[in-house]
């Protein structure tokens, strides 16, 4: 199956089916996957998306409703729908899906939706609700698959069949004992294969991972991706299983972190959603913008402060705006690979100091080697051997004092408890700025003049 790109025809075809009637419209949604419907939906107004729940199978709108994005508002149509059928959704929905949609609306439409379903569901998606939304949590499903360990192979392949009917697909059996206290997992295959008087307790492999409840979703990302799980086991402080969080889960995790990480560094907030409107986005960048205009304020003051030096070497200016593009250029680059690894680990001291004497030979390097293309151009285009070392030097330095300040920097910021990825971007900025005119400024008054 080819991946399913959103185009016009589609679009068209389907507003013309919603004029057409509910047989013509049910025939072209069926030859729709759920989630390439959800992705139709992101082109319709609130109104045709809540007609076409209504007529979708049960099943099938609870698939579309999980795979709508956050920003299309999927709990929009949840509070639109009839209570009967409503509950017919939310109990197709996996308890993680139906929480996570819940979670965006109000405590009294909350337990208004709730109170129409079963108590057990109730119960699971009330349980889940009290765990914050970005912790494992808040994104475990507390539909697991478990076994006591004192069974034998043939009552534990007894209890996987039952408990197998309200799962859609499970990769690992987590084993317990009476108090519900993890003690390991078990492969299917290694049950399987086993004797049947074989106990469970003598499969188990106790050397598993596993996240406690208010582990962070990224750390839980990085673990399932680091001993490439196909799902990882969720405990209380006292190892009482809570649930599962499986890979799919964290491929949206891993994907949401990226996308509010990217924003970041470009000084978006994370509360501008990507489809926003423009009220938002000027809401969002303005607070940043004036902060930007406030660092550049300080490079402004330098160039002012060496005013006389321009005024009798006016080609200076021409490279001011060079030197300092180029820092800032190789400080993001530094910035961007620094911040993806403290995304991906903590780096310990070491590591640190080897991330900063990395970028430090980098920038040297790629310094000189600009500096001299400059230094080159300097003396054959302005004939003035002086004024190349001046650019080379300022050039040189720039980008070496770029490649420290850009890995430097949020390192220092993780470790003070400020988020590198939002305010690194503006510090390193001003940073390369300042420095790249007092650099060449600073050179070009004490041996040009």
């Amino acid at each position: 199956m080819q991946s399913f790109e959103l185009n016009r025809t589609d679009i068209q075809r389907l507003k013309q089916a919603l004029e057409s009637g509910d047989d013509e419209l049910k025939a072209l949604l069926s030859e729709y996957h759920a989630s390439e419907i959800a992705i139709l939906f992101a082109s319709l107004p609130q109104e045709s998306r809540d007609y076409i729940i209504n007529i979708l199978p049960s099943e099938t709108a609870s698939e579309v409703i999980a795979e709508m994005d956050a920003e299309i508002h999927p709990e929009r149509i949840l509070e639109n729908l009839h209570p009967e059928r409503r509950s017919e959704i939310m109990e197709e929905l996996d308890y993680d899906d139906a929480t996570d949609i819940l979670s965006q609306l109000s405590e009294d439409t909350q337990n208004e939706i709730l109170s129409d379903l079963d108590e057990e569901d109730a119960t699971h998606i009330r349980n889940l609700l009290s765990f914050e939304e970005d912790t494992a949590g808040g994104l475990m499903n507390t539909q697991v698959l478990k076994v006591n360990s004192k069974l034998t192979k043939t009552e534990a392949l007894d209890q996987i069949i039952r408990q197998s009917e309200e799962m859609e697909e499970f990769y690992t059996i987590n084993v317990v004992d009476n108090r519900n206290i993890l003690l390991g997992i078990v492969s299917l295959k290694d049950i399987i294969k086993s004797r049947n008087t074989v106990l469970i307790r003598d499969l188990i492999k106790d050397d598993f991972v596993y996240v406690k409840a208010n582990t962070d979703q990224e750390e839980v990302a990085r673990l399932i991706s680091q001993y490439n799980l196909t799902s990882i086991p969720v405990v209380d402080d006292q190892m009482h299983l809570l649930g599962r969080i499986t890979f799919d889960d964290v491929i949206d995790v891993m994907e949401e972190e990226n996308t509010e990480d990217i924003l970041k560094i470009s000084g978006v907030s994370e509360d501008e959603a990507l489809s926003g409107n423009w009220k938002e986005a000027v809401r969002s960048r303005l607070p940043w913008l004036v902060v930007n205009l406030g660092t550049a304020f300080l490079a402004s003051s330098v160039i002012r402060y060496f005013e006389p030096t321009i005024s009798r070497l006016l080609l200076l200016s021409g490279y001011m705006t060079m030197i300092a593009g180029m820092g800032g250029n190789t400080a993001t680059q530094a910035l961007a690979v620094t911040i993806r690894r403290i995304s991906l680990t903590d780096l310990t001291d070491n590591q640190a100091y080897r991330t900063v004497l990395k970028e430090f030979t980098v920038g040297l390097i790629n310094g000189a080697c600009i500096g001299l293309i400059v230094f080159l151009f300097a003396v054959f285009y302005d004939g003035n051997l002086m004024l190349g070392l001046v650019i080379f030097t300022a050039m040189t330095g720039n980008l070496v004092l770029a490649g420290i300040a850009g890995s430097s920097i949020p390192l220092i910021l993780k470790r003070i408890g400020i988020d590198p990825a939002i305010a690194s971007s503006i510090i390193i900025t001003t940073f390369t700025d300042v420095f790249g005119f007092l650099l060449l400024l600073g050179l070009a008054s004490k041996l040009l003049l």
